[in-house]
């Protein structure tokens, strides 16, 4: 998942294989931040914008966990990734 606020020019990928905590994959301000929300969005995945969250999810080490502290937010940021998940497979498998 990606978050990416305008006003800040952050984005931030996470990896969540629902073991342990989610990863920081990818960080990047300004262009670095455009490719990886391209990336994204060339692979559904979805985004959400938090400027706060992705501030200080981009100043922790790729491939590190994020913070205990950050769970709560974290979560739903995922919750709401699944959800929208679910809401297009739902869509697709309709069709």
């Amino acid at each position: 998942m990606s978050s990416a606020p305008k006003d800040l020019n952050v984005a931030v990928a996470l990896k969540y294989d629902g073991k342990g905590a989610p990863k920081v994959t990818a960080t990047g301000k300004g262009l670095t931040a455009a490719k990886i929300l391209e990336i994204a969005e060339e692979h559904n995945i979805p985004l959400q914008s938090n400027p706060e969250l992705a501030q200080i999810l981009a100043q922790v080490p790729l491939g590190d966990d994020i913070p205990q502290e950050l769970y709560a937010a974290v979560a739903e940021v995922i919750a709401f990734a699944y959800y929208l998940s679910d809401k297009s497979n739902k869509n697709t498998k309709s069709s």
